[in-house]
């Protein structure tokens, strides 16, 4: 296990790299100086589903698909609590710990249960979210039963996925609402509300059964873009995306067919009409129809957002710049997919940063001071 000691950084980061090594050090340390075993937890105060805190995280992607199943690493909450972020979503495939014949295996819960410990002896507030859902995920492979659908299959695949959650409700009653919260799955396709509202009021029965009080939050419909009204009364809070504009935050990604021949990103970026894309029409887009989810007593977050590493890296931190002020405008906090990979700050393989180097992850300070500072 290692410490993360580090220098204050400052706005001389993204401008003159001659500065970096003076203001950036991240070092080891031994692990009797770091957060021991013992250390107690340090849960944030209880959490009220009608009004989130304002966090700041990212998504660790360990248990994110099956094939790249791993243990988390605590480097990565160790750096988060470093450079002052509190919030970390876990997006999951419930293949990991679910036996083909019922039943779930111990050893991933317990990698589980090892980052939510990592997470409240630092005070970072962990989600967990099935990314991977019985009878559904917006990744293929296609799931082979349907959770939105109709008839016996679809009813059978809900009850199986609200069966996850109330395992996990019951593994984790008694930990303190300021510590965890649950996003039943990850960005549901864009259906009517009543089906997504059966789905979810499934879900939350079997949690509620367990753990009345747990907080729990859903994603928009549509990819996680489309505020749903109608879970308004159930008393959770609801999630969006920031990953418009598209064209800019997934040129070139090779899972999304087309995407080389797409014209080279600006900020602000012009629509294929010729329309400007920029701060303004992302405020009146993507804000503007969640304040009217948040007027109806709901909190809400930012619950994936970033750009593929292959946007040129300022244009990137123009338009993240402008997403943040955003949402900090709104009182949202947000969580960036990811830490460590071609979204994030961290190992991010763009070719264009000049990365500050230590305990072998290279870091993107420049991005990281701007996250920073929001």
């Amino acid at each position: 296990m290692s410490k993360i000691r580090y220098l204050p950084i400052d706005s001389h980061l993204a401008t003159a790299p001659s500065r970096r090594q003076l203001l950036f050090s991240l070092a080891v340390a031994s692990a009797a100086a770091g957060c021991a075993v013992d250390k107690p937890y340090r849960d944030q105060p209880p959490v009220n589903a009608a009004r989130l805190p304002r966090w700041r995280g990212f998504n660790l992607l360990e248990k994110f698909t099956l094939a790249g199943d791993r243990p988390y690493r605590e480097w990565d909450f160790e750096f988060m609590a470093a450079f002052g972020f509190d919030y970390v979503r876990l997006p999951l495939d419930y293949r990991i710990w679910t036996r083909p014949g019922g039943g779930f295996r111990e050893k991933p819960l317990r990698q589980i249960d090892q980052a939510l410990a990592w997470g409240r002896r630092r005070g970072i507030h962990v989600t967990l979210c099935l990314h991977r859902a019985p009878g559904y995920c917006i990744n293929p492979p296609a799931e082979p039963l349907d959770l939105w659908g109709e008839g016996p299959d679809s009813e059978r695949v809900r009850r199986q996925f609200a069966a996850q959650w109330r395992m996990f409700a019951a593994r984790y009653r008694g930990v303190p609402g300021g510590a965890l919260s649950f996003n039943l799955v990850n960005e549901p396709p864009a259906i009517g509300e009543e089906p997504y509202r059966r789905v979810v009021s499934q879900a939350l029965e079997a949690i509620r059964s367990e753990d009345p009080d747990r907080l729990v939050i859903a994603d928009g419909r549509g990819g996680g873009r489309q505020p749903t009204y109608s879970l308004a009364p159930l008393g959770i809070a609801q999630a969006g995306r920031g990953y418009e504009p598209f064209h800019l935050t997934h040129y070139r990604a090779g899972w999304v067919k087309g995407s080389d021949g797409w014209p080279l990103p600006t900020w602000p970026l012009k629509a294929e009409d010729g329309t400007p894309i920029d701060k303004d029409v992302l405020w009146r887009e993507q804000i503007e129809p969640w304040q009217r989810l948040e007027k109806m007593g709901v909190g809400i977050l930012i619950g994936e957002w970033g750009a593929y590493s292959r946007t040129q890296h300022a244009v990137v931190l123009a338009w993240m710049k402008d997403c943040l002020e955003n949402w900090q405008k709104a009182g949202w906090g947000w969580c960036l997919w990811n830490l460590r990979g071609d979204f994030g700050p961290v190992d991010s393989n763009r070719a264009d940063v000049r990365y500050v180097v230590s305990d072998g992850m290279k870091v993107d300070a420049a991005m990281l001071d701007l996250l920073r500072q929001h």
